[in-house]
Parts: C-alpha cells; structure tokens; sequence
C-alpha cells in the first residue's frame, strides 16, 4: 500500500524523491518522510499526516544537497500514523535508512532477538527491525546488496524494502516479496518505484523487478540478484503513458477527472481485439484452445470494486457460454479449500495487479493445477505476470483511490473473455459475437451520452447532504452496480450505504426503510425475464413505506415514471451490457455528494489505492 520512491543521479535528490512521492501519495497518506545520504551521513525528515506536512518542514528546512535519496508514504500497519512510526526508519548507529512497504510477519521473533542484544528501538513498526538487521550486517563489513540478501533471507511476510547506507553514497539497494517495486532506466540516473508514476516525469523506460529479487541501482548501472545472489535477467518495458495523464485536467478530483476519462477508457480497451474475419483476438492469451475447450468451471476472484465487476462477468460467461462460474472473496478463496484442477480457469481481477489476497489465492489455485486468467490494468506488476493468461485493461493511471474508469473496464475485460471462451467453446455464433462487439464498440458514445447529464446529478447529489442512510436496489446484472454504488457513497461520503437484490428487499432489508429514506433504484431494461415487472413492484413496496426513490431507467421507459422521485435516464443497451452506463451516475452521485460535505475525494480517510498486505 505504501508509496516508495528511490534515487541516485546528478539531480537533487530531495527534489526528485518528493515529486515522486506525490505522485504516488494515493498510496497511503498517514505520513511522509525522505532520506538522503551527505557528506558520509544521513539526513531524515519525516512528518505524520499528508505530504504537504513534510514539504512544509522541507522548505523550512531544506535537507543539503545531495543525489542519492529514498523516500516514503504511509499506509499505517503496525502502529499509528505519528512521526516516530513514520518512515526512513534507521539502524541504531543512523548508518542505514530503510523504507518499507508491506507486513514483516516474524518481526516479534526478530525484534525480540534483537532487543536482547540491547538494541533500542524509536518506534512501533515492523520496518525498523529490518533497518537495524542490515545496519548490523553492514557493521560486520559486507556491502549493502549482499547485507539486503542476508536479511530478506530471514524474512517473512510481503515487503518491499529500500535502503540506503551512509558509507556507500552513491547507491541504492531494494528488494522485494509480494509487493510492488520497478525500476525506472535513466540516463546517467536510475529511479525505484512502488509504480511508474514515481519516475514517469524522468524516464518511460522501466524494468520488472520478480519474485524474491534484489536491485541495485547507480548512476550508470542497475543489477539484479535472487535472495541468495544468482544474477538475474529482467525483462524491460515501455511506458506508455505520460505524466499528463495524471494531471487533473482542469477537475477538481483526480477521481471526477477519471469519471470523464471513462468513454475513452472503454474505447482503448475495445482495440485491437478483432483479428481477420472478423474473430475475436486477445493478444495476452497463452492459454491454447484445447485447455479452454476443457474447462468445466470459472471461478472468478477478486476484492472490492474488482468483486462486483466479477459478479457482472458471472452473468455474462455463464448466459454466453453455459459454463457454470462461482465469485470469490479472494481474501475467502484459499481458506475454503476450493474445489479446482486442471479443468478450472481461475479469473484474478485486480486494478493494480498487486493485491496481497488475490495474489495468494491465485498462487494457491496454480498449486492445484487449475490455470489461472487476470485481468489488470498495470503491466509488469505481480499477479499478470503469475498467471497463465492476462487481459489487460489499458484504463491508463488511476490516481484516485475510489475505482471509476477501472471498474468499467474491467467489465469490458470480462465481457471479452466471455465471448472469446463462447468462441472457442462454439457456444455463440460469429453473427452473435459480432453483435455483441458492435454493441461493445457503441459503449463509449452511451457513457459520453450519461456524463452530459452531470450537473443535473450533481444537483440530486447536493440535496441529499443531510441523508445519513442511502439504499441501492438492482435486478440481476444491476445488482452488483447497486452493491458498487453503494461502496462508492461508502468510500467518499462516509455514509451508512447499503445495496440489495431488489426481490430481497421483502425477505429482512425493508425494515431499514422510513420515511424520506433515498432509494437508488437501478431499473433493468424493458422485455427480459420480467425482470422489468419485477423491479417495478420493489420499488411500489419502498415507496409505499415512505422511501423517496431516485431511479435510473433506460430511454422510452415510460412505466417507470409514476414512481420516481427523481428519473435519471439511460440510454437503451442490452441487460448484460447496461451496468457500463448505469454505474456512471452512481460514481458521479457519490463524487459530488462527498465534495459537498467537504471531504478529501481523492484520497479518503482510512483507504490506499493498492492493498498489498493480507
């Protein structure tokens, strides 16, 4: 979850090690802190709170100049956000600075080892145990890369770590386990990074730091061993996206900004995936036809946001291909002990790719034979490059926390490998997938058609300030678009959010319901299954309790109208295909009523964009 910068090159160090920070402080932001090395000594600033509390303390004191430096924000674990816990952490001799991303799940054993020895410890983290063991190291009169080696070999847990030594000025050393780091290739610089945007503003060149490695970057070189010190090719990448894309771009919220990058965020995700005679194409497939011919189950596993894109896709692959799908809690998966082998494909969705629990659940499905599909949005990252497969979701940067343009196209992702398996499988006809595609392909006009109502849902947004119970209704595959709704009034407004299964509503839920309670209610489109009836008669049986409904309906739908409140129009899609439109409202609705209370949008209390430990 942390973010996590390093440095060495003929620039500032403190400059270039803050502007990464900032970049990355959606990681965490319970304190920032940096580290330099001058003059044969470290030099440590660190403040609890938000980057601005260090870049305050920076420009009153600005650290010597230096070009080596390590940098740090926080995502607290062990022990609260304050200015002792916060990061560089030292070694008890200030030779080493260490900062650390992820959980040392042995430091009670380690620390205690270590305290008998009568060293004392400034604060409550795990971090700082791994500061001192490679300080102890180093004293012993090996180097820093070989000192990091002894260390990680002592380790367990999911960790990134970064150090730099006072008596060896011009490197720095990292490593990781089940966390993220890359590294950015300069010229005459070299960069490290808990992702690209830490170094996008200096170079687009990057290497893929794997499993259990460790990377020693200088001016002029970069290194990369195993934990025991076997030397390890590392395959490079391009970058494909420039600092401007994580600029506001005149928004208030990086997160309003991504809102309305949705439309082109599903257009880049659509190209390229028809290949000659117009066949579905999807160049990250390594899985042959043969294995997914023979597949008997999906399981799909995912967190969060990533969770209820997942629950869509089940809808989807199940109708497309008749192949039964089940959708896990990753965090749930592997403690279950899941039915799965060799004829079960195992979707992982994960924004950053690096999710500490989905991660372990897919590493515990390869170790019963199943194959393993993810779809991510960043290249080179953890759980793409474990699996057997990847669809990559092309969303560009998302820097704020809460999940939009992510979410959507993970929804195309998923619909894409459902209609590739119904291909292979011979379950839908080349005329029906090319329908389906060309009704994909005309998504990103329908989500630019629902953002031109924005200001009229900014207005519903800002009425409901004093609500302090929201509900969201949903049929079938607008069920889950309830349930991400109300997660999104839950992230950024900090209010009591709840979505249901609207025919569940009679079964224990509408007790919640009073009188002016808000209904968000997500009515399915018009002649499928009833379901259309069936969603009118939940939403008769809360207004008949008092509840004020505010429903989204397709356009034409005329039967919807006596019982709406407030009527937010979308525009007509298929079933299956409608939580791309229906979604974007309820982000737009959560945005604006968050910004009305006077709440960090971007980066709301409690959360980090990535979560990296269990």
């Amino acid at each position: 979850m942390c973010g996590i910068v390093g440095y060495v090159g003929p620039q500032r160090a403190q400059d270039v090690v803050v502007d990464g920070l900032r970049r990355l402080e959606y990681r965490g932001y319970d304190s920032a802190g940096v580290a330099i090395v001058h003059d044969g000594e470290l030099v440590v600033a660190k403040r609890a709170g938000k980057l601005a509390n260090l870049e305050k303390e920076l420009a009153d004191r600005p650290l010597p100049a230096a070009h080596t430096g390590i940098g740090h924000t926080r995502w607290a674990t062990h022990g609260p956000p304050n200015d002792a816990n916060a990061h560089p952490h030292t070694g008890g001799a200030r030779r080493i600075a260490l900062v650390h991303n992820g959980i040392i799940e042995n430091f009670a054993e380690l620390r205690g080892r270590i305290e008998a020895d009568d060293h004392v410890f400034l604060s409550e983290t795990d971090t700082e145990i791994a500061a001192h063991l490679v300080e102890l190291q180093v004293q012993s009169g090996v180097d820093l890369p070989t000192a990091m080696q002894r260390v990680c070999q002592q380790l367990d847990g999911a960790f990134t770590l970064v150090a730099v030594d006072a008596e060896d000025p011009d490197r720095v050393v990292a490593a990781r386990r089940n966390s993220p780091l890359v590294v950015g290739l300069g010229e005459g610089e070299n960069f490290l990074g808990s992702d690209v945007a830490a170094f996008i503003e200096h170079t687009r060149e990057a290497l893929e730091l794997g499993q259990d490695q460790i990377v020693t970057i200088t001016r002029d070189d970069v290194t990369v061993t195993d934990f025991w010190g076997t030397p390890v090719e590392v395959e490079r990448f391009h970058v494909d996206w420039d600092l401007s894309a994580a600029e506001k771009d005149g928004h208030d919220w990086f997160m309003r900004k991504e809102i309305f990058e949705q439309p082109r965020a599903v257009a880049d995700s659509l190209i390229g995936r028809r290949g000659v005679g117009g066949l579905l194409q999807l160049d990250e497939m390594r899985l042959a036809d043969e294995e997914i011919r023979d597949l008997d189950k999906i399981i799909i596993i995912a967190c969060g946001t990533s969770f209820y894109a997942g629950m869509v896709a089940k809808y989807a692959i199940e109708h497309w291909t008749r192949t039964p799908v089940e959708v896990e809690l990753a965090s749930e998966f592997r403690y279950r002990d899941p039915i799965v082998d060799h004829t079960t494909l195992v979707v992982a969705i994960s924004q950053s790719g690096e999710t500490a629990d989905t991660l372990q659940a897919i590493r515990h499905a390869k170790s019963q034979r199943a194959k393993v599909l993810a779809i991510c949005n960043t290249n080179g990252s953890s759980i793409p490059r474990e699996s057997d497969a990847v669809i990559y979701t092309h969303a560009g940067p998302e820097i704020g926390v809460a999940s939009t343009k992510g979410f959507l196209t993970q929804l195309v992702a998923c619909y894409l490998l459902a209609l590739y398996v119904a291909q292979v499988k011979g379950t839908r006809y080349g005329d029906e997938i090319n329908e389906i595609m060309g009704q994909l392909e005309a998504m990103p006009g329908h989500v630019e058609t629902v953002l031109e109502q924005a200001e009229s849902v900014y207005e519903l947004a800002r009425a409901h300030v004093d609500a302090r119970s929201v509900l969201f209704l949903g049929r079938h595959a607008g069920y889950p678009v309830a349930l991400e709704g109300a997660l999104k009034l839950k992230e950024l407004a900090y209010l009591h959010a709840e979505g249901f299964a609207a025919g569940e509503l009679k079964h224990g839920p509408i007790a919640l319901v009073e009188d002016g309670l808000p209904v968000l209610c997500v009515v399915p489109p018009r002649g499928r299954d009833q379901l259309h009836g069936k969603m009118l008669s939940g939403i008769q049986e809360v207004r008949a309790r008092g509840a004020r409904t505010i429903c989204l309906a397709e356009e034409g739908d005329e039967k919807i109208v006596p019982y709406a409140d407030h009527l937010i129009r979308l525009p007509e899609v298929p079933v299956l295909l409608q939580p791309l439109v229906a979604i974007v409202p309820l982000q737009l609705f959560a945005c604006e009523l968050a910004s009305a209370l006077g709440h960090d949008v971007d980066q709301p209390r409690n959360l980090a964009k990535s979560v990296t430990v269990e």
